[in-house]
């Protein structure tokens, strides 16, 4: 299943995403450095964000892509939850109940794009050699 493979991948792409408290960033010589931030993490899950990022001509540094990835820890699987690029934005699940603490909403399209896309990116950044580059956060 594909949330297993990608499970995989991310930990063979940041096997000490425990002891990352808030941000760390993964290079590979030629390519463009790689952002992880926690948002989120408590014992059933941990939601990162994953992000290229490129200088706008303002001087501004724009994530593209930005993409929110949970991770399952005891099912060993990982899903993507949002992608945003330049172009647009789009999110898995919508409208969440405080009530019961789940989304109402699924959005089936969204979730299979978001998570073949995931699937192939990780493919890239491992073959590209991506790597932790600092221990900042961690």
């Amino acid at each position: 299943m594909i949330y297993e493979t990608i499970y995989r991948k991310l930990n063979k792409l940041i096997p000490n995403l425990a002891e990352i408290e808030d941000y760390a960033k993964l290079t590979a010589p030629g390519f463009m450095d790689l952002g992880v931030d926690i948002i989120d993490r408590n014992d059933d899950y941990t939601v990162i964000a994953l992000s290229h990022y490129y200088k706008h001509p303002s001087g501004d540094m724009i994530p593209d892509p930005d993409m929110e990835v949970r991770i399952c820890h005891e099912l060993q699987m990982a899903e993507a939850m949002s992608y945003q690029d330049t172009y647009g934005y789009q999110q898995v699940y919508h409208d969440w109940d405080t009530e019961t603490q789940r989304f109402r909403k699924v959005a089936p399209r969204a979730k299979k794009e978001l998570n073949s896309f995931l699937n192939k990116w990780l493919t890239n950044l491992l073959q590209q050699g991506h790597a932790i580059a600092d221990k900042a956060g961690v």
